[in-house]
């Protein structure tokens, strides 16, 4: 008997304004999306991550990332409000319902871990939307930023708060700025 032939998988680094990104996506989608700790070795120690998660080693691949890495630079400018990214989201159970209620999220507004918890149907698991918040392996597509304590304050934040401060504010900005008369639209699309 033949074994089954891995899924590809392709990645490239690019520059955002909170850090380096990891981009991971197979044929199924987006599956790696992460801000790198700034320091020697972080890019190679996700990439390991990323073939331990995924079970194949992904490749070096600009073009394969294109599109997610242009969406994040029309996010980060302030025009692109919802990802047009199919997602390879290796995950079930409460941790996909509790994610899947991530996303829908709206830009620019915060629910509480509570919430997200109700959500996802399981009023009372609030420590386990932390949790798949916290191992979420997409990063800001999957807005786990929008994501705050019952008390309104906005977390650890895998230990970076300024990240998701940085990502908060901007979204605020630019949601500020376009209730504006005469604002520019902006992309409006959703995470699939």
């Amino acid at each position: 008997m033949s074994a089954l032939p891995s899924p590809s998988a392709a990645y490239s680094v690019h520059p955002t304004p909170i850090g380096e990104a990891l981009v991971v996506v197979t044929d199924a989608g987006l599956a790696v999306l992460e801000i790198l700790e700034d320091h020697a070795g972080a890019a190679e120690g996700a990439l390991e991550r990323a073939a331990l998660a995924l079970r194949t080693a992904p490749e070096p691949d600009a073009d394969a990332t294109a599109s997610v890495r242009t969406q994040l630079d029309e996010y980060f400018a302030g025009i692109r409000r919802r990802f047009e990214v199919p997602l390879d989201l290796r995950v079930g159970g409460f941790v996909r319902a509790a994610l899947d209620a991530v996303c829908e999220i709206p830009y620019g507004e915060v629910a509480s871990y509570a919430e997200v918890a109700i959500a996802a149907g399981s009023p009372g698991a609030n420590r386990a939307v932390g949790t798949a918040c916290a191992r979420t392996p997409i990063s800001i597509i999957v807005p786990a930023h929008r994501v705050v304590r019952s008390d309104g304050s906005i977390g650890d934040y895998g230990g970076h708060p300024e990240r998701k401060r940085h990502l908060l504010d901007l979204e605020a900005r630019v949601t500020e700025a376009s209730s504006s008369p005469g604002a520019p639209a902006t992309q409006t699309s959703r995470a699939v």
